[in-house]
């Protein structure tokens, strides 16, 4: 059962706006309560997710959900897709446009910072068909 459940809109390629769904992602959690750590580890989950759909995407959605056990994280989007999950979980790996790159983003560590930063990550995608991520942040220590 959870405790909480907000969605966040992401538009493609709103540069203005993004990183706001992770900021408040990062309030909701810092109001509650949640140990600092726990907060770092889904804030930059949260980031590194919403800037991937901004930059490569299409329009999307970010969803947090608190339970007792877990801080989860559901991001969708309506882009073209990731063609190669593995590829891009490598360190410095980027589709990133030439556009993106000049604007300081692009540097190929979003999906390898959110799976070093999540204890669960499940990447869904197909090319042409968009990007599914759940990633999950537990809140009991193992």
């Amino acid at each position: 059962m959870s405790l909480l459940k907000r969605s966040f809109e992401i538009k493609a390629r709103d540069f203005i706006r993004a990183g706001e769904a992770a900021i408040e992602v990062q309030k909701i959690l810092k109001n509650i309560g949640f140990d600092p750590e726990q907060i770092r580890r889904a804030s930059i989950c949260a980031y590194e997710s919403e800037m991937n759909v901004v930059m490569h995407g299409g329009d999307g959605e970010l969803v947090l959900t608190l339970d007792t056990e877990k801080i989860m994280l559901d991001i969708n989007d309506q882009g073209s897709g990731i063609e190669d999950v593995d590829l891009a979980l490598q360190e410095g790996y980027s589709t990133a446009s030439q556009e993106d790159r000049e604007m300081g983003f692009g540097a190929g560590m979003g999906l390898p910072n959110i799976k070093k930063n999540a204890d669960f990550l499940e990447i869904l995608s197909d090319k042409g068909a968009g990007a599914h991520l759940k990633i999950g942040i537990n809140l009991r220590k193992e």
